[in-house]
C-alpha cells in the first residue's frame, strides 16, 4: 500500500511539472508582443507578480532558511529566469509611462527580495524562525500571483491596465493559458496541501484555484464578444501584421493567418 509520504512526494512532484507548465503559458502573449513589438494592452502586472513569488520561495528553499527543500529551490529558480525574461522583454517593447512604470515595478521586487533576505539572514539564526518569515511573506505573495491577472478584470483605471475585462467584454489581454496553467497548479497544490495538513500552503493555493475558476468563467462567458472586437478591428485594419489567437472554450485554438 502506498504510504501518505510517497503520495504527498508524487503530488509534489506533479506539481513542480505543473508549475512549470504555469511558468511557460504566458509564452504565446511573448511571442504576440514580439511579433508585434509592442506590448498593447497587456498588463506587465502577473509577470513582476510572479517574479517576485518565485525569488521568495528561492530563498526560502536555500539550504541556510529551510533545509531538505531542494524542489521548492529548483522550481522556483527556472521560475525566476523564466520570469525575469518576460519582464525584460515586456520592458524592451513598451514604451512611456509603461516603461517606467514596469521598471519601477521591477526594481520594488529585487528591493524587497534583497532587504527580506537581509534581515531574516542577519537577525535570525534558526532555521525555525527563518522559515517562518520567510514562508509567510510566500503565502502572502503567492496570493498577489494568483490575485494579478483579476487586474484586468476589475481594475480598469489601474496605471498598468487602460480598459477591463468587464467593461470591454473582452478577454484578448487576459491569457487563457496563463488561467488554464493556474487553475491546475493551485488544484494540485491544493491536493499536496491537504494529503498531510499544511496551513501555509493550503491558503494561498485554494485562493489561487478559486481565481483561476473566476477567470475561466470570464472566458467562457466573454468569447464570442471577444471573437467579435477582433474580426471588426480586422476589417477596420486595426489589427497589426501578426496571428490573433482566438480562442473558443469548446474548440483547439485556431489561429487567423496573417493577412
Amino acid at each position: 500500500m502506498v504510504s501518505v509520504d510517497a503520495m504527498r512526494t508524487a503530488v509534489g512532484i506533479v506539481g513542480n511539472a505543473i508549475a512549470l507548465g504555469l511558468f511557460l503559458s504566458p509564452l504565446p502573449t511573448f511571442i504576440r508582443i514580439w511579433k508585434k513589438k509592442s506590448v498593447e494592452e497587456f498588463s506587465v502586472i502577473p509577470y513582476v507578480a510572479t517574479l517576485l513569488n518565485c525569488m521568495l520561495w528561492m530563498v526560502y528553499g536555500l539550504p541556510i532558511v529551510h533545509p531538505n527543500s531542494t524542489l521548492v529551490l529548483t522550481i522556483n529558480a527556472a521560475g525566476t529566469a523564466i520570469e525575469l525574461c518576460y519582464v525584460i522583454l515586456y520592458l524592451v517593447f513598451s514604451d512611456g509611462p509603461k516603461r517606467l512604470k514596469a521598471l519601477l515595478l521591477f526594481l520594488g521586487d529585487l528591493a524587497i527580495v534583497g532587504v527580506v533576505s537581509a534581515i531574516v539572514l542577519i537577525f535570525f539564526h534558526t532555521h525555525e524562525r527563518r522559515s517562518l518569515i520567510i514562508g509567510i511573506l510566500c503565502v502572502i505573495f503567492c496570493i498577489i500571483m494568483y490575485l494579478a491577472p483579476l487586474t484586468v478584470m476589475v481594475c480598469a483605471s489601474f496605471p498598468m491596465v487602460q480598459s477591463s475585462v468587464i467593461k470591454t467584454k473582452s478577454v484578448e489581454y487576459m491569457p487563457l493559458s496563463l488561467s488554464v496553467a493556474s487553475f491546475f497548479n493551485g488544484l494540485c497544490w491544493t491536493i499536496y496541501a491537504l494529503i498531510r495538513f499544511d496551513l501555509y500552503i493550503t491558503i494561498p493555493n485554494t485562493l489561487g484555484l478559486l481565481f483561476s475558476i473566476t477567470q475561466l468563467v470570464l472566458h467562457v462567458l466573454y468569447y464570442k464578444s471577444t471573437k467579435m472586437q477582433i474580426a471588426e478591428r480586422k476589417k477596420k485594419g486595426e489589427v497589426g501584421l501578426t496571428d490573433v489567437v482566438v480562442v473558443d472554450s469548446l474548440k483547439t485554438p485556431k489561429s487567423t493567418p496573417s493577412q
